[in-house]
């Protein structure tokens, strides 16, 4: 695979209204007080309620003390599509429920399959809600559908299963002001794999909370890549189109 193409396709499965201007959410005063199922109960209520979103998505990628940039433009249709389109249509990706799919015109190449690579690289099984999750600021693991428990810790709640699984452990790092996702984690001891999500800080668009600035760390072993992402100009609730055609002629990507 060309080496660009590796580059944005990792990006991406990694992360991968009326128009107002967002204003950065300040902490409140915290909660130490809640109980787990309260907890869960009010980060429920915080997750951002809309029907698509459209903004300019800044992405830095830094790997063995090397960076990129690149600002790309982003549309989501709530639990249907993510879609990406960098400048002049050279590289641009479709993520639905059923696939990711990927072209890259800089070298003629595209990649159309399911979320096996996604699901083998962080040892669980990911699919379209967990990237959606993540993009959103929503816990890769519904809280509902699992026991967990709570405990308050300098700054945050973290919040983390009853039981740890046997192939992973998983953290999660509530605000206690907003009750928003701060920090979500998964480390794979015995594979020395840690995923580590933060949100640095979050934006009010039409009452609703999204992300502003999210870093992404996986290490594994020694090798450590980080990416950061900024949503800037962010909108709401507009009817977007989510154009996706996979060029003829263009050599498939296998993983």
């Amino acid at each position: 695979m060309h080496k660009s193409s590796k580059i944005i396709l990792g990006l991406f499965v990694i992360i991968l209204f009326n128009c107002k201007s967002a204003k950065t959410i300040n902490d409140g005063e915290a909660n130490y007080n809640l109980s787990t199922r309260q907890l869960v109960k009010e980060n429920a209520k915080q997750a951002a309620d809309f029907k698509t979103l459209q903004a300019r998505l800044k992405i830095t990628y830094t790997q063995k003390g090397k960076s990129q940039t690149h600002t790309l433009n982003f549309r989501a249709k709530k639990d249907e599509a993510l879609w990406i389109n960098a400048t002049f249509s050279v590289i641009r990706a479709m993520v639905t429920p059923e696939k990711v799919s990927f072209y890259n015109k800089l070298d003629n190449t595209y990649f159309d399959g399911d979320y096996k690579y996604l699901s083998d690289l962080l040892g669980t099984e990911l699919d379209f809600e967990k990237v959606q999750n993540l993009l959103f600021g929503e816990t890769l693991f519904n809280l509902k559908e699992g026991t967990y428990m709570a405990s308050a810790d300098h700054d945050a709640y973290v919040v983390q299963p009853k039981q740890q699984r046997d192939l992973f452990e998983i953290f999660f790092l509530l605000n206690p002001s907003s009750f928003k996702v701060k920090s979500q984690q998964i480390s794979q001891p015995k594979e020395f794999r840690h995923l580590q999500i933060d949100y640095l800080a979050y934006q009010d668009v039409g009452k609703q909370i999204i992300p502003k600035r999210i870093k992404v760390i996986a290490v594994e072993a020694s090798e450590e890549m980080t990416v950061e992402l900024e949503m800037k100009n962010v909108s709401l609730n507009q009817d977007l189109r989510f154009p996706f055609k996979i060029p003829s002629g263009f050599k498939e990507i296998e993983l």
